[in-house]
């Protein structure tokens, strides 16, 4: 389609318009600033979006968030919790999804609440007949006060996890638990039908989780025909063979490794080997 000059001059002037009414849109600061947590978790995550009001001299729990009532844990829309993978909440289960994330403060102890409507704003239409999960936690008091409400995870391993609150004096800790092992020993097993089997990692997780070691001991060595100049490939083949109990095995082979980080000027890995050298000669 042919435009006319007319047309083109209007449509010009039209795009004008629009980009000055964008440049005059007013911009304000958020009263409560938000924040979205991603935390790697077990095989999956865990990601917490919130919103996190001041305390602004004001008195909150026993205050404007009284004791006993359900609150949005946050401000504005009601704060938000999604899970990857199924996982236990103080030991109870909780599947895989994203909920909306409660809690009823109290002198003595939390009640903290997943719903499965996980889109709603505030606590206004909050219904307990959609509650997924409610646990019981024990206040902790705080010293200093926290102005800004924190939420964070701590104490993250491979399998737990803890989500803290802290705002003003108060706070509660709510332990999160998950199960990788059966998964990752299904993953392991499919994967070493390949062509790229994953020698060197599944060599490492049987190490650490206390799986057959001559069989991580077989990867490893399969993982170290790859590049037999890596020193990290002897360290975790010596820890392997240390942790077997063969300590002559794993002093050569830790020699070696220093030998090869020294060549490699790779000095991390002539410290280590070095700590699992004299390890093996204890």
């Amino acid at each position: 389609m042919k435009l006319s000059i007319k047309s083109i001059v209007l449509f010009v002037a039209l795009l004008g318009v629009a980009d000055f009414a964008n440049a005059q849109e007013a911009r304000f600061p958020q009263a409560s600033s938000g924040q979205t947590l991603v935390q790697d978790f077990g095989l999956g995550k865990i990601t917490l979006t919130y919103s996190r009001p001041n305390v602004k001299s004001r008195k909150i729990f026993g205050g404007i968030e009284p004791m006993g009532v359900v609150w949005r844990n946050g401000a504005n829309a009601a704060t938000r919790i999604k899970f990857t993978d199924d996982v236990k909440i103080e030991g109870k289960d909780l599947p895989a999804g994203e909920y909306s994330l409660f809690s009823i403060p109290g002198k003595n102890e939390w009640t903290v609440i997943f719903n499965k409507t996980a889109d709603q704003w505030g606590a206004y239409d909050y219904k307990e007949s959609d509650d997924v999960l409610r646990v019981k936690v024990k206040t902790i008091a705080l010293k200093d006060k926290v102005e800004t409400l924190t939420m964070q995870f701590s104490s993250v391993n491979e399998t737990s996890a803890i989500l803290n609150m802290m705002w003003e004096n108060s706070a509660y800790a709510v332990n999160i638990t998950t199960s990788i092992d059966e998964k990752v020993m299904a993953n392991i097993a499919e994967a070493m039908k390949g062509d790229k089997k994953p020698y060197f990692a599944a060599a490492q997780y049987y190490f650490q989780h206390g799986k057959d070691l001559k069989q991580a001991l077989e990867w490893m060595t399969e993982a170290e025909k790859s590049d037999p100049k890596a020193p990290w490939f002897k360290l975790w083949k010596g820890r392997i063979q240390l942790k077997m109990g063969d300590k002559a095995a794993a002093a050569a082979t830790a020699q070696q490794g220093i030998e090869v980080a020294k060549a490699a000027k790779v000095d991390e890995y002539v410290r280590l080997n070095s700590e699992l050298l004299a390890e093996a000669k204890k």
